[in-house]
């Protein structure tokens, strides 16, 4: 999975910053464990001002929580969806 073309969306264009969108891509493809074909990302700001970011799935289960300092770390919560032709990086409100 997720071997194919990848795409993003035009929210995730706008505001997930290109650091963060090749990490999260990254994630995915260094996997140690079976991938679902849904790959769930929050994206939440620590107190100390670095960005959280939690990587998960739900079968096999999986779960993993990365602490990032870079410029500008934001909320949200991200979905990348492999069709089995491309897989798709959205926001969850353009799910």
């Amino acid at each position: 999975m997720f071997q194919n073309k990848h795409y993003l969306t035009r929210g995730v264009h706008a505001s997930i910053p290109l650091v963060l969108q090749l990490y999260m891509w990254n994630l995915i493809r260094c996997m140690k464990v079976e991938q679902d074909y849904l790959q769930i990302f929050r994206l939440t700001i620590a107190e100390d001002g670095s960005q959280i970011l939690q990587h998960s799935q739900e079968n096999p289960q999986y779960a993993a929580s990365y602490k990032l300092y870079i410029l500008n770390p934001i909320h949200a919560k991200v979905y990348v969806i492999d069709d089995g032709d491309h897989s798709t990086m959205l926001l969850a409100e353009e799910y």
